[in-house]
């Protein structure tokens, strides 16, 4: 029975996250903004984790920094701002929509509104078009076909 237990427990898929011990403040609250913060932040040398997650040595140096303001009085728009200042806005998960980064924010619905609005004129100027009549050879061939 232990092992089946032990067995059915190492195929659980626990994440493994990369904060270390000596990285925890001894704060609750503080800690929990900390790991709030972390999960919007994206490692630089990864790329699709977040620092929380992450074993890098800039990840581990981001979460320091990140309680290291935390710690010094700063709100959590103000640490973001401040490590967004230092490493550009590759770090964010979700980049803000202001700048040349609204571009991408509009490009999106734009593209959407574009293809839709084709779309109607095409079927519009489509249904518009003339038809014509079969011949009667055409429709007697037409009938003859059917009937097979």
């Amino acid at each position: 029975m232990r092992l089946i237990l032990a067995l059915c427990l190492s195929l659980l898929a626990f994440p493994a996250l990369a904060v270390q011990p000596d990285e925890v403040l001894p704060d609750p609250a503080l800690e929990a903004r900390a790991r709030a913060i972390s999960q919007l932040l994206r490692c630089p040398v990864c790329q699709g984790e977040n620092i929380d997650d992450s074993n890098a040595d800039i990840s581990r140096d981001l979460r320091l920094l990140v309680r290291e303001r935390l710690v010094a009085g700063d709100s959590d728009d103000a640490v973001i701002d401040f490590v967004v200042e230092r490493y550009g806005e590759f770090v964010l998960f979700e980049p803000r929509a202001t700048g040349s980064n609204l571009v991408l924010w509009l490009a999106g619905p734009g593209m959407l509104l574009l293809g839709g609005i084709a779309a109607f004129a095409f079927l519009r100027r489509r249904s518009k078009l003339p038809t014509e009549a079969l011949s009667a050879e055409e429709e007697a061939r037409l009938k003859e076909i059917l009937k097979e």
